[in-house]
């Protein structure tokens, strides 16, 4: 089954490439390719051979499978503890963490980033009429302390599919630049670009709509990029539903779009907001973030 935002590895194609020629003595290059969050996931390693990059690539699997364990909709985790019995007796930091991002991203895009969207989508997905899960939406009903998370009404559920993929990125970013590695490339789904591609000079990365068409290219160092396709995966029994919903009914307004920010978690969340509001809006959004900005809108 695909997750929600399998498309970005597959259909939006925000995959990055080296820009040009390597110098003829390249430094050594190290990939990794797994699954992380339901996604397809690579990394790229410059100045490492795949040998010395064997303990990296061991701590990364732990720390997918530790990131599952909190955020996956798919397996048994915190997340779906949460959405089965209503409540998470302590959370830890790190869940309070992306619970307090997404609640800005709520706050700052008028509520078009809302987790608690998730029983709207499921009916939608299983072709059930969807009245009796918009009535359980409302990212206000979700209650949040260090002691517990609770869902204040019958029915709520929560998904963090629109921000755990970045989520992922910048955790794995971090575990590499806390190994002394500099020259990264990450894609979990969602891109985050540290330092120089091998030979020298930004990563580069394509950006492709939900039918394959060029839409641009953008050069990334020390930064991170995400883009949202609302047709990039379709749902429901006719395979015909967007698979990014507007919270509050309307249809998506633009077929991608991708939105460049200092933490992937950061940028996933507001490409997938941007997908149901209009320019002013999405401008409005992005100046609440220092360092966000608009790449791709189409």
């Amino acid at each position: 089954m695909l997750t929600r935002r399998r498309f970005l590895a597959l259909s939006a194609c925000a995959t990055a490439l080296p820009g040009r020629a390597a110098p003829p003595v390249a430094p050594p290059v190290a990939r990794w390719r797994g699954v992380a969050m339901g996604s397809v996931a690579t990394l790229t390693l410059s100045g490492l051979d795949d040998h010395a990059a064997r303990p990296i690539f061991a701590r990364v699997d732990a720390e997918l499978a530790r990131i599952e364990a909190r955020f996956s909709l798919h397996r048994d985790s915190a997340l779906t503890r949460l959405n089965r019995d209503g409540r998470l007796a302590w959370p830890g930091a790190e869940i309070l963490e992306l619970f307090s991002l997404a609640d800005a991203v709520h706050a700052a895009t008028g509520g078009a980033f809302d987790p608690s969207v998730q029983p709207l989508w499921r009916a939608i997905a299983e072709g059930r009429d969807p009245g009796p899960a918009r009535a359980a939406l409302g990212w206000a009903g979700v209650e949040v302390s260090a002691r517990e998370i609770r869902l204040a009404r019958p029915g709520m559920a929560l998904t963090f599919n629109g921000i755990a993929q970045g989520h992922a990125a910048d955790r794995i970013a971090a575990l590499l630049r806390g190994a002394g590695l500099r020259d990264v490339l990450i894609d979990m789904g969602e891109i985050v670009a540290a330092g120089a591609r091998p030979g020298g000079g930004p990563w580069r990365a394509q950006i492709a709509g939900p039918a394959g068409e060029a839409i641009g290219a953008q050069d990334l160092r020390d930064t991170a990029l995400a883009t949202s396709a609302p047709m990039g995966t379709r749902i429901g029994p006719a395979g015909t539903a967007p698979h990014i919903l507007d919270p509050q009914g309307g249809a998506p307004r633009w077929r991608l779009a991708a939105v460049a920010a200092p933490r992937a978690a950061l940028a996933d969340a507001l490409s997938t907001a941007a997908c149901v509001m209009d320019r002013p809006a999405i401008a409005a959004a992005l100046a609440a973030f220092p360092g966000a900005r608009l790449v791709a809108l189409a």
